[in-house]
Order: structure tokens, then sequence, then C-alpha cells
């Protein structure tokens, strides 16, 4: 049961590669710019955990669905792939919204049908 988090956090990654994948959304539009990205904003939201946690206002939560391993004081190992999770969500979610506001998802109209 430890492992219950963690395996749904990598599913749910799975999937996001996935739909990544699909749609060409983020690394398979531009492999060398989400390689940066992706890890600079998994940082970015560790070094706010980080203070969080060194403020008092941040702290874990164990429960029987987590691996009780620890990454840092505080810092569950899960943390790290949710921040992945929540990264990658984030930039694939903002290049489909892109991509639909911009109409690269129009479906063709079939011949002779008007709208």
């Amino acid at each position: 049961m430890g492992f219950a988090y963690l395996g749904a956090l990598a599913i749910a990654l799975t999937g996001m590669v996935l739909l990544d994948r699909r749609f060409r959304l983020f690394f398979w539009r531009d492999w060398q710019r989400a390689a940066l990205v992706l890890p600079l904003g998994v940082v970015f939201f560790l070094i706010w955990d980080v203070a969080g946690i060194a403020l008092g206002i941040f702290f874990r939560g164990q429960t029987d669905f987590m691996t009780g391993m620890l990454v840092g004081p505080e810092l569950p190992l899960e943390e790290v792939f949710f921040l992945t999770l929540l990264s990658y969500n984030t930039m694939n979610a903002y290049t489909a919204a892109k991509d639909l506001l911009a109409g690269r998802w129009r479906r063709p109209r079939a011949p002779g049908v008007r709208t």
C-alpha cells in the first residue's frame, strides 16, 4: 500500500507523456526547450517547498499510501513526482490552449457542407 500514491503519480505522468506525444504539445514539439523548461519548473517549486518548510508553513503529511522516503526534511519523494506532473501538465495545457486559440485544431469540413 506504501507505493499507491507514487504509482498513481507515475500513471498520471505516463498519461501526460501520451497526450504530449499524441498532440505534439511539449517534448514532441521541441524536446530541447522542454528538457530545459520542465526541470526549471520542478526546481522552482522545490525551492518554494523548501522555503515553506523552513518557515514552518509546509509539513509532511504521512499516510499509508506514501512510501515514507524523504528527499529532504519534511519533503517526501512523492512531492518531486507531483511537482513534475504539475509542471508537465501546465506546459501541455498551455500549449494546447495556445494551439486551440490559434485554430490549429480545427476539424476539416466535409465537402459541400456550409456553416
